[in-house]
């Protein structure tokens, strides 16, 4: 706001991001209770506004308007709904209709800082959005986000809200939903979990409503999700209907029209534990963001581009000049290791490219030319093309500063697409067209990069050059030139490139009862290998054969099993395929150990014990049942010798637990036999069912030892990330030989930190403690939980390379 309003005047013009409005009655009360006047409610929605916008533009408001306040709690003010724009409303609001059966109705968008103090100016307190935004078509998307609304009951507490809320969110993690808390500013708690557009508002409601129920059977004395309004007293109604696109829902950030002015806020798990837990008035929301900024950012994070040139409005907080506002918008940059530079740097005739792998909610590659200063991207979620014959999605995103080009690194959690971004290939290229709805571009990558040769693309804009959906296509050309740069490789075809479009999909920690509650489903139960999971790429083009190891957090470990890259080849009998699998040591009876493997020499044998066929020959598989999966699988892989298939358990379960334990193996993982293949999701298709707790824990600092321990590791302090913050887990003292306690030292000496990374550490356990950066995983054995979430006993097992932070969450029941 480039001048802030008078108190005093009656009618006043200020100028808000180049639109004018003029403001009046700034000093009537809108708050009686409290005396909070229209140039209060103001002053707030300036002061909140980049945030409160980023979680409702795009989306149609209706507005709940006090044009005379909100009056006391003895007596309610008058209160009108509005969805319709009426005649008065300014030209320059953005606005999207919605047409029902018999009328059309005109919504405002809430997409700038003027829209937002126009809705000021005119009363509108209450804010309410649905859990969908509008393309760029005009036309409603999927839902990008899933909600839950607790209510308590009469005589019900936001502490018992809260409770729910706890309860919810184990359900929603193993949906692998990882929801974020709001109170709403009125009675309740809102829980939000992004979604990836993938499913439909009715699909939504409908799990929505069977997380209700679930709630309710498990909890029936503390849950309702019935909507009779009679069965509600005593209870906390979990109200899933707010996820019917019809519905919607108090904006975040949004004030109430309550006797005081309260907000819609959002919170972190750790202040739902607190006893103290009350709703936040509009002074207490303004020093929160002031310090803290966003709390619910991660709910952005799954989307990234919905609001990329969104009908030609800058972004949030933003200049509508400034060509990076967007991308500044999104980003903190105190918070991520991005670039985020003040100015555009680059060159009109700059003709760079890069092509980065990002390993995100899910795992997509994104695309950058180098055009008029700037990063023109693209988001391509299902990989670069292998074949003439099969065009990806393309999703135009943000425009990136040019320094984003030679980025590698983590953007840390609760940040803008959080996880790990990794150049897959870097060069020049060749421009041949670039117009509005399409490019065409030869790209001249790195030796050894990706692409392995030049490769012609063209990208094509799927709703022609009049149409504002960010939607394209990206089309491999069947022209291809040799990469004649020095010391190029010999060219293996796309699909051999080692990074694939899959993430491994993740077992649900369970019993016996579960595969029981699973009604009319069948399973088969294999054996759980205890070694590092790893997906396989192998791509052979005549005598030449590319093979790729990856871990599950995306650490290519090909080199360390050199042994096996040169026995999968054999193995195969597929031109390429990708497979799912665990690389295990095998002791001396002939059991996996997970120690043997963590210490192993060069000499130490490995196998890799296949499990799932997620391509072969091109072809996705992913969507059949698993029986069909493994059908194929046993005709693709034929090995006997370092890469096998071992035979799923022919039996009940009940059966394979016993042989799994007489054995001497881990557990077993039940697989539903009409289950597909979910990269990157926890399911419950597949339960996993261990003979010993386990619990793979984020180290964060150690103590010195004493006696033969002297200068060196005494113990291990370990945590598990909860809801942003470390949650102290205990310390680990045990399952060390001399010889790793060595290698522990060496490998904590070179992350150490001034501070603990905990949320809290007992006196006892921090006074001699050495922090560390948190961002090594292990594992250990244990016997149980203990009341305050300690692990009783804990045993070390050692390092989980495989694994990131983000990967541990707590397991084991206890």
């Amino acid at each position: 706001m480039n001048e802030g309003p008078d108190r005093s005047a009656v009618g006043q013009v200020v100028t808000v991001g180049g639109r004018r409005i003029t403001l009046t009655s700034l000093d009537k009360v809108l708050y009686p209770e409290t005396g909070t006047t229209k140039a209060d409610v103001l002053s707030y929605y300036a002061a909140v506004a980049d945030v409160l916008i980023s979680h409702a533009a795009n989306r149609p408001a209706t507005r709940k308007r006090w044009v005379r306040g909100v009056g006391t709690a003895a007596e309610p003010g008058q209160m009108f709904f509005q969805k319709n724009l009426d005649t008065s409303t300014p030209d320059w609001v953005a606005r999207r209709s919605i047409e029902h059966s018999d009328h059309v109705n005109m919504y405002p968008l809430v997409n700038d800082l003027a829209t937002l103090t126009w809705l000021g100016q005119v009363a509108a307190l209450e804010i309410h959005v649905p859990q969908w935004q509008f393309g760029r078509d005009g036309h409603p998307r999927n839902p990008d986000r899933l909600v839950l609304d607790l209510d308590p009951g009469e005589g019900v507490t936001l502490a018992e809200c809260a409770h729910v809320a706890r309860l919810a969110r184990a359900i929603l993690r193993d949906m692998d939903l990882d929801p974020f808390p709001v109170t709403s500013g009125s009675k309740g708690i809102h829980l939000y979990a992004a979604l990836d557009l993938s499913h439909t508002s009715d699909q939504v409601s409908a799990v929505a409503h069977e997380l209700a129920r679930a709630l309710e059977a498990d909890h029936p004395d503390l849950v309702v999700s019935d909507m009779k309004k009679a069965k509600r007293p005593g209870r906390v109604f979990v109200d899933w209907s707010q996820n019917n696109a019809a519905k919607t829902t108090i904006a975040p950030y949004s004030l109430r029209g309550t006797p005081r002015p309260m907000v819609a806020m959002p919170r972190t798990w750790r202040e739902l534990a607190s006893p103290g837990l009350a709703q936040v008035d509009y002074r207490q929301a303004m020093h929160r963001v002031e310090r803290n900024g966003d709390a619910l950012s991660g709910l952005l994070t799954a989307h990234p581009g919905l609001l990329a040139g969104f009908g030609g409005a800058a972004g949030p907080g933003s200049g509508a000049n400034d060509r990076l506002a967007e991308y500044r918008s999104k980003r903190n940059s105190a918070r991520t290791p991005e670039p985020v530079p003040d100015e555009v740097t680059g060159s009109p005739e700059g003709r760079s490219f890069v092509i980065q792998e990002h390993h995100a909610r899910n795992l997509h590659f994104d695309l950058r030319l180098e055009h008029d200063g700037l990063l023109a991207s693209w988001a391509l979620p299902r990989g670069v093309p292998t074949e003439p014959t099969k065009n990806h999605l393309a999703v135009r995103t943000e425009d990136h500063p040019l320094e984003y080009g030679t980025f590698e690194g983590d953007i840390p959690a609760g940040e803008y697409g959080a996880g790990t971004v990794r150049i897959w290939d870097t060069g020049r290229y060749d421009l041949e067209k670039w117009r509005d709805d399409e490019v065409i571009a030869t790209l001249h990558g790195e030796p050894g990069g990706g692409l392995g040769v030049s490769r012609r693309f063209a990208l094509i804009h799927t709703n022609g050059p009049d149409r504002a959906e960010n939607n394209w296509l990206i089309h491999l050309m069947k022209t291809t030139t040799p990469a004649g740069r020095t010391g190029a490789r010999q060219a293996a075809p796309l699909s051999a490139a080692p990074r694939t479009r899959h993430s491994p999909m993740l077992a649900t920690l369970g019993s016996l009862a579960d595969l029981v509650g699973e009604a009319g489903a069948d399973w088969a139960c294999e054996m759980k290998w205890d070694g590092i999971r790893a997906l396989a790429s192998l791509a052979t083009a005549g005598a030449v054969s590319t093979v790729r190891l990856v871990t599950r957090n995306g650490n290519d470990v090909t080199d360390a099993y050199p042994d096996l890259a040169r026995a999968l080849p054999a193995a195969v009998t597929a031109d390429s395929v990708v497979l799912d699998g665990e690389i295990v040591a095998l002791d001396a009876a002939g059991r996996p150990s997970f120690g043997l493997l963590q210490n192993r020499t060069g000499t130490t044998p490995v196998s890799y014990l296949v499990f799932d066929l997620l391509e072969a020959d091109g072809q996705d598989l992913t969507g059949l049942s698993y029986a069909a999966r493994r059908d194929i699988l046993g005709q693709v892989v034929n090995g006997d010798g370092p890469v096998q298939v071992p035979p799923a358990f022919d039996g009940g379960a009940a059966t394979a637990i016993r042989a799994s334990r007489e054995l001497g193996l881990e557990g077993i993982v039940a697989k539903r036999l009409d289950g597909r293949y979910e990269p990157g999701r926890r399911s419950r298709s597949w339960i996993k069912i261990k003979h010993h707790s386990t619990q793979e824990v984020v180290v964060g600092g150690w103590r010195p030892g004493t006696g033969h321990r002297s200068g060196s590791v005494g113990s291990l302090l370990v945590g598990i990330p909860d809801g942003g913050t470390l949650a102290y887990s205990g310390r680990v003292g045990t399952g060390f030989r001399d010889r790793d306690l060595d290698e522990i030292l060496d490998r904590l000496r070179p992350i150490g930190a001034t501070a603990s990374p905990f949320a809290e550490v007992p006196a006892t356990d921090a006074g001699d403690a050495h922090w560390v950066q948190p961002i090594l995983v292990g594992e250990v054995e244990f016997a149980e939980w203990t009341e305050t979430g300690r692990l009783r006993h804990p045993v070390w097992r050692g390092w989980r390379p495989d694994k990131s932070p983000a990967d541990v969450a707590r397991e084991a029941p206890g």
